[in-house]
């Protein structure tokens, strides 16, 4: 039956009735409204949940875009006005700069004199492959009770560093020290609800579905099913994806944020599914990233999965993190960043002395961009140099974007020292339940969570004897 059939026979078969004034649902109509109306208010001006930071994702669009190469043109008047708008709760006024602005975003025009520019532009996975040497495949025997404990200590670790990170999050080195002091434990009670699992465990499902033969279709039709929403380059990815603009195009489409940190947030677990395997879990990360971002917003989340990925064959923490950089093209703009950082920590005696040159190098780009905290990851990988309590105490003092850094590397270090090393202060206020807002996964148990990682992995393995 074609369509106009079935709108012929929808049509056809109306029988007309009389609705009350209190049926008609007018009010749905009025409340959809309300809803838009908070939506353009989050954008101008809110605070980061879990830890408060304000922010204002619109005006840190036209800094993404400018950070990109681009030079968006008239619009410093056009946020003046938009800020005006917010403070006097002007709505009519705000939903109309809201549009003037993200036009002026979306007709923004090279800058032909940005070093951007000098670095290669990265659009598939052959091209990145073909410009990088993998490390080959080391043997990870994934049927062993040893592999169990290692995916249970790294998923424990990844929530223990989102748990404290998630707290801190959106603040500065300098102002985190004088509200704490030096943080060397939770700063308050901490939880499982946070953005950064949600994306992995959606990719999870389509990798135990599909294994080696995944695509990024599969888990973008994971997360349409499985996530109610994001922010920043996520929501955009969302709302892209539900009108059927599907990846590439979703991570690329009207996304000023395509190169923040949201895909650098969720490598771990492609890392995990990809234990000793840089080069597939480097794979895996292109097709997950390119969802919802573009080129180093994608190879972003290609180091966090090469990182985990070599955890799981190394035990030197610095050889690793040197390894994973050696496998970024360095043709790349996100090359620059990570060798900058490891070249500042080689000369520096302590992770402040190697953190302040990173934080004045990056400061045009925002706390939520991959850059800044790529740089935050390695000062905190190479200065704890293995140890659990000093990463996470130098990760949480970099500031940035504090809970997706250490869930990521935060795995790592758990998959190397094993769970019976990380200490109890960490480990004691959380149970085995994990709390999150995806659907049909509001809680799980953090041993189905290992079992589902391991099972992917054992799966993928025996689909190829």
């Amino acid at each position: 039956m074609h369509a106009w059939e079935m709108e012929k026979q929808l049509y056809q078969s109306a029988v007309p009735i009389i609705l009350e004034e209190d049926e008609q649902e007018w009010d749905l109509v009025e409340e959809a409204g309300q809803v838009e109306d908070e939506k353009i208010k989050l954008l101008w001006g809110s605070f980061v949940p879990g830890s408060g930071a304000p922010e204002r994702v619109i005006i840190a669009g036209v800094q993404a875009i400018e950070n990109r190469g681009y030079i968006v043109r008239n619009y410093q008047e056009v946020i003046r006005e938009g800020l005006e708008a917010l403070q006097n709760n002007d709505m009519v006024r705000l939903h109309k700069l809201t549009s003037k602005l993200y036009h002026c975003m979306n007709t923004a025009i090279k800058d032909e004199s940005s070093t951007y520019w000098s670095h290669k532009q990265y659009t598939n996975w052959e091209e990145y492959s073909n410009d990088v040497s993998f490390s080959q495949p080391y043997e990870i025997d994934v049927f062993t009770k040893d592999f169990e404990d290692k995916i249970l200590a790294g998923w424990r670790a990844q929530l223990i560093g989102g748990a404290l990170g998630t707290a801190i999050e959106g603040y500065t080195t300098d102002n985190l020290r004088k509200t704490f002091g030096d943080i060397t434990d939770y700063i308050r009670k901490p939880n499982t609800l946070n953005d950064d699992i949600t994306f992995e465990l959606a990719f999870l499902k389509a990798h135990m579905e599909k294994g080696d033969d995944i695509s990024s279709l599969d888990i973008a039709h994971e997360w349409i099913g499985l996530i109610p929403s994001g922010w920043s380059a996520e929501e955009v990815a969302l709302r892209n994806i539900r009108y059927g603009i599907y990846p590439p195009e979703s991570g690329k489409f009207n996304n000023p944020y395509c190169e923040w940190i949201g895909a650098q947030m969720r490598g771990a677990i492609c890392g995990m599914v990809a234990p000793g395997n840089p080069k597939e879990a480097a794979r895996l990360a292109w097709i997950d990233g390119e969802i919802s971002h573009y080129n180093n917003g994608i190879i972003g989340e290609i180091f966090n999965a090469i990182l985990v990925s070599l955890s799981f064959a190394k035990n030197n923490i610095r050889e690793i993190v040197k390894e994973t950089i050696n496998m970024i093209p360095q043709k790349s703009e996100y090359y620059s960043v990570v060798k900058f950082a490891l070249d500042q920590c080689m000369n520096s005696s302590n992770w402040e002395e190697a953190w302040r040159p990173c934080e004045k190098k990056f400061e045009k780009y925002n706390w939520i961009h991959s850059y800044p905290n790529a740089a935050a990851e390695i000062v905190a990988l190479w200065f704890g140099n293995g140890d659990f309590d000093e990463t996470l105490h130098i990760i949480a003092m970099e500031g940035v974007d504090v809970d997706c850094n250490a869930a990521q590397i935060m795995t790592a270090i758990g998959i190397i020292v094993g769970e019976k090393n990380i200490s109890e202060k960490w480990t004691k206020p959380f149970d085995d339940n994990i709390v999150t807002y995806v659907r049909t996964m509001e809680n799980i148990d953090i041993n189905d969570l290992t079992s589902w990682t391991v099972t992917s992995c054992r799966n993928v393995l025996e689909a190829k004897k």
